[in-house]
């Protein structure tokens, strides 16, 4: 038995449905919206939500003169980033009073993955700008419990946006592989992070469907660093929630990343990590929901300029 029907096996156990032989359809029915939250908080995921942070310094070759290079760095530039996160997921979760671990390697999830869809887009000037991030994926499992057919399916959805401006440069000996000069920059960032999750299961002729999701507002810091003509090194941090969605959340990445020509168009290739932790808690309902678990995995992603 996988973790997954294990923990359907639990929730049979401790879930507080009713067995009784005159009734067989109440325990179905029972066992549905048992089985249904806590299967939801154990099995949702996200493969990620990557930031901004990859794109900061993609900017297209710039001119000589110095006049012609500050108008070229004020021009506006569209930046299409994306992205894969293999993130794991660690952590706490729980429903009406009842709490489980959740320890869900990337591996089990990727083995149940029907669709996935990653990207971000960013528009910058150089000085500053602002970037909208979007995740979607969906995963499906089937498990045969106390001889009836379980199905599961999750769907999850990140969108987030922000603003970002660059509060400090530091010019560096040399230019990149673009013609702009090497820098160490540092730009605060602020804006706000959507996330769904949402559960479908099926039972014989039996379904049910449950969802949650939150808000949280943000504020963190983006950091970039010019290796050399070809190499760069891109990082974030931010924290966010504060009550508002989440009681807390806090997020982290670095990347490592090459500059090259595609068809003659600026990309960069990045691979990194990232770690994302949110506490959501809903007190307010009967259902009493929490989620308190981080993500957290490598990254593969490449960033194009148009």
């Amino acid at each position: 038995m996988n973790g997954f029907a294990n923990f359907i096996f639990q929730i049979w156990l401790y879930g507080g449905v009713a067995m009784t032989k005159n009734n067989p359809y109440f325990n179905k029915v029972s066992f549905i919206r048992n089985a249904f939250n806590f299967a939801f908080l154990a099995s949702v995921f996200a493969l990620g939500s990557a930031s901004a942070s990859h794109a900061a310094d993609l900017i297209a070759p710039a001119p000589a003169p110095a006049q012609t290079q500050i108008q070229d760095q004020q021009q506006w530039r569209v930046i299409f980033s994306p992205y894969v996160w293999g993130a794991s997921l660690t952590g706490t979760a729980g429903l009406v009073g009842l709490t489980t671990d959740v320890d869900v390697p990337f591996k089990e999830i990727l083995s149940n993955l029907d669709m996935s869809v990653m990207g971000n887009i960013e528009i910058t000037n150089g000085t500053y700008g602002f970037y909208i991030d979007g995740q979607y994926t969906k995963t499906s499992q089937d498990e045969d419990v106390f001889n009836e057919r379980l199905g599961l399916d999750i769907t999850s959805t990140t969108l987030s946006g922000g603003v970002f401006y660059r509060l400090y440069e530091q010019q560096l000996e040399g230019t990149t592989l673009y013609g702009r000069q090497r820098v160490f920059a540092i730009e605060p960032t602020a804006g706000v992070r959507w996330t769904e999750l949402k559960a479908k299961v099926n039972i014989g002729p039996y379904s049910a469907q449950r969802k949650a999701d939150w808000t949280d507002p943000f504020i963190g810091a983006r950091f970039l660093y010019d290796v050399s003509e070809r190499w760069n090194i891109a990082a974030e941090a931010d924290i966010g929630g504060f009550g508002a969605g989440t009681k807390l959340s806090a997020n982290g990445q670095i990347y490592l990343g090459y500059r090259t020509l595609v068809f003659d168009r600026p990309t960069i290739w990045r691979v990194g990590y990232r770690a994302l932790y949110q506490d959501y808690r809903d007190d307010d309902t009967r259902e009493k929901f929490r989620y308190d678990v981080t993500q957290h995995g490598p990254v593969l992603g490449v960033s194009v300029q148009f």
